[in-house]
């Protein structure tokens, strides 16, 4: 059986961190390509590698040579006061080189990670599917968006991935910041957050990573990725405030939305103050059963922030 050789670009951040070792011990050999790459999970199959600066033009043929697959992670998280020209140089200009460095090689597919928000930037009344006709809400949204152009005009052998937002041990970003409020001492009326919302648990993620990397049949295909199971964000708060040893209280979700907007993220308000269920039907159509459920993957995540 011939061993293959994946790239795996961004591989020092919260997903990659997850998503290296599990190939390595899948049986690839995993070149991880980070900033630092001191920060890349050590292995025996994993050979850390630097990435190029994704702000300016990417040479990106020493990193793609000798390389079967492709996972892209790279790029920059929404933050507030980043220019919407560097959303595009990052994520669509970077992700247009490296498509287009693919389609000039053997490439057998290129993963590329991108957003929920480039599928629907903020709340939706229905349950959302890949048909609906994509609204980004923000430049990261847009970027992500027109990357996924990029990726499929390059005519390389691609899977896209929209996954809705991410929780799991040591997670940072809007999912950090909304566990932080959650766990405070600020008191929090959860019941009075109704609205479902669909999360995603890293070990999911990961794992519908390789499942697409390992099946023909995802190939030229973009999938929502989320947990099957939507939760209202009440029971979330609920959860993850239980395990802090936090009451919850009554009353309306005001004083939540202020501290939120306040922490100059106001964007997450926008994601998860209304209803967003992601329906992953279409890859759970093609086999893939994601290990993690919702609930239990709250838990865990909280409990490895206590240890």
């Amino acid at each position: 059986m011939v061993t293959r050789r994946v790239l795996v670009t961004g591989a020092s951040g919260f997903i990659g961190r997850a998503l290296v070792p599990r190939l390595a011990a899948a049986g690839r050999l995993v070149r991880a390509a980070a900033r630092n790459p001191a920060e890349v999970p050590t292995g025996a199959r994993i050979e850390a590698v630097a990435m190029p600066d994704l702000e300016l033009p990417c040479d990106w043929s020493e990193l793609l040579a000798g390389v079967d697959e492709i996972v892209h992670l790279a790029g920059i998280s929404y933050r507030s006061g980043v220019e919407d020209t560097v959303y595009d140089r990052i994520i669509r200009g970077a992700t247009a080189e490296l498509a287009r460095a693919c389609s000039r090689l053997p490439i057998q597919r290129l993963v590329f990670v991108s957003s929920i928000g480039a599928q629907a930037g903020g709340a939706v009344e229905h349950p959302v599917h890949e048909t609906d006709t994509p609204r980004p809400a923000t430049a990261h949204d847009r970027a992500k968006l027109a990357a996924e152009t990029e990726v499929r005009r390059a005519r390389v052998p691609y899977t896209i991935l929209r996954p809705a937002l991410v929780y799991g041990p040591h997670v940072k970003g809007s999912m950090a910041l909304l566990m932080r409020i959650s766990a405070s001492r600020w008191p929090l009326p959860a019941a009075a957050f109704s609205n479902r919302r669909s999360f995603l648990a890293i070990e999911n993620l990961v794992d519908a990573v390789v499942f697409c990397l390992d099946t023909p049949a995802t190939l030229g295909e973009t999938y929502l990725v989320a947990d099957p199971d939507p939760i209202t964000l009440a029971e979330m708060i609920t959860i993850l405030r239980e395990a802090a040893q936090r009451p919850t209280s009554t009353g309306t979700p005001a004083p939540f939305e202020i501290l939120l907007r306040s922490s100059e993220r106001s964007v997450l308000w926008d994601r998860i103050g209304g209803e967003l269920v992601v329906d992953p039907g279409k890859l759970l159509a093609t086999g893939w059963r994601p290990p993690v459920e919702t609930r239990g993957g709250l838990r865990a995540t909280v409990r490895a922030g206590l240890d």
